[in-house]
């Protein structure tokens, strides 16, 4: 631009002030519809800002409901299994004498075994004194 300034003869200051315009007020028609045209896009903007969060809270009201519904069902499921391990902790304090006595059992039979292998020892050892006496 400054080239055409200079080829025009004009320095290149004054070619930008050759080419402004004046700046001209709008009709008042104009500025009454350009402000309808605003306020109405305004009012579509806000309508959508208003209803996206409506919608947002919807979302949340239906979560909130899902969850609370599935604590609900956590809970019952809680309950139960709580029931059931009392029946189970019962079930096991009326087994308890009869485990009590099968532990008896096996020490007695464990005691048992013992005194088998010490007589089976003490008869082969009787076993070969006798037979050592007789052939003597």
């Amino acid at each position: 631009m400054p080239e055409q300034a200079a080829l025009a003869g004009l320095a290149p200051d004054d070619a930008a002030v050759e080419t402004a315009e004046e700046a001209k007020e709008p009709a008042e028609a104009d500025i009454t519809e350009l402000c309808r045209d605003m306020f109405s896009k305004m009012a579509t903007y806000l309508t959508g800002e208003l209803t996206a969060t409506s919608e947002d809270y919807k979302l949340l009201e239906n979560m909130n409901k899902l969850t609370s519904l599935k604590y609900l069902e956590m809970k019952d499921i809680a309950i139960n299994i709580s029931r059931n391990l009392k029946d189970l902790n019962q079930k096991y304090a009326g087994l308890q004498p009869y485990l009590d006595q099968i532990n008896v059992i096996e020490e007695q039979v464990a005691a048992l075994e013992q005194a088998a292998y010490k007589l089976d020892a003490y008869s082969k050892k009787l076993g070969n004194h006798f037979i050592s006496v007789l052939m003597y």
